[in-house]
């Protein structure tokens, strides 16, 4: 639904994107992660046609950015980190004001907005003045707006920035029910927990360059199977000889904390049933494995290095 095919944005000798490519599938919510500064905000502009690259190109449901802007426009529902609210409209007169924008006949835009009040939760402020409106309903305001021409895909910059706990839940909820609905996601966010509470892939930039992309899934388990695995045996002392000798073994000790042996292998391409071979080898029995797991925001940690353009 969305590629880039090495994109890349340069403002003098300032390389904000150095050939990267994406790729987001049809249905996917899609998170895309980076540090200040990164080139996730340039990306999203190239992608909303708001900017054009330097080189490389980038495809919305098949059409390109290049020369199919305004195809490009009709598909897509984009979110700003900040917008324009019309602080002397009510709710329902700004929806319809963007309903008349985008075409739709007045016959029409009733019924249209109703379901948009109705799907963002915002009905019963349908009267009130927008600039009345606490930050988390502003968000969900832009969403409906977003929506307002039934985009297949939304692309959504910093939507929970500024939120509170109540407020990201919600706004969650909704990008689920959307997700439902059939539309493609892709959203900016550096609430890392959020992103692997709902979304299904990411890609991670830095300084203009990818340095991850897959399923949240195919992340975690890449960098947690290059880390600890925790065991229990019948005989841990004996065990803890015998790892600390294999030479497949690159580290082995026992968790101060928990009192549980770990190990962690030379090369990250051995698995766990490693482990059972040598021990059993030897007569230890195993009685617990486990590989530690990490967080999106701890592979963020691992795949990236803090560092600004």
């Amino acid at each position: 639904m969305i590629r880039t095919n090495n994109l890349s944005k340069t403002y003098g000798d300032f390389d904000a994107l150095r050939g990267i490519s994406l790729h987001v599938q049809e249905g996917d919510i899609y998170g895309f992660i980076g540090p200040n500064g990164a080139g996730k905000t340039t990306t999203i502009k190239i992608l909303t046609t708001l900017l054009e690259p330097t080189t490389g190109d980038a495809f919305v449901d098949g059409k390109s950015v290049w020369d199919q802007k305004d195809a490009i426009r009709g598909l897509i529902g984009y979110m700003p980190d900040a917008f324009g609210v019309y602080p002397d409209m009510t709710v329902n007169e700004y929806l319809h004001f963007f309903a008349a924008a985008y075409g739709i006949a007045r016959s029409e835009r009733q019924g249209l907005v109703d379901g948009l009040l109705e799907l963002t939760d915002l009905s019963f402020k349908e009267d009130a003045l927008v600039d009345s409106l606490s930050k988390g309903m502003q968000q969900r305001l832009g969403l409906a707006r977003a929506l307002v021409h039934d985009p297949k895909v939304l692309i959504l910059d910093e939507p929970a920035a500024g939120l509170d706990p109540r407020a990201r839940v919600e706004l969650r909820e909704i990008l689920r029910e959307l997700q439902n609905m059939g539309k493609t996601i892709l959203l900016s966010s550096h609430i890392l927990s959020e992103l692997q509470d709902i979304c299904n892939r990411v890609g991670i930039i830095e300084r203009g360059v990818v340095v991850a992309e897959g399923s949240v899934e195919e992340i975690l388990d890449r960098l947690s199977h290059a880390g600890r695995i925790t065991l229990r045996t019948d005989d841990d002392e004996r065990a803890l000889q015998i790892l600390g000798g294999h030479e497949a073994v690159g580290s082995s000790g026992v968790d101060e904390e928990s009192g549980v042996l770990w190990v962690t292998f030379r090369d990250p391409e051995d698995d766990l049933a490693l482990l059972g071979r040598v021990l059993g080898a030897e007569g230890v029995g195993l009685r617990f494995l486990d590989r530690d797991r990490v967080s999106l925001e701890e592979a963020f940690m691992k795949l990236t290095q803090g560092l600004v353009q």
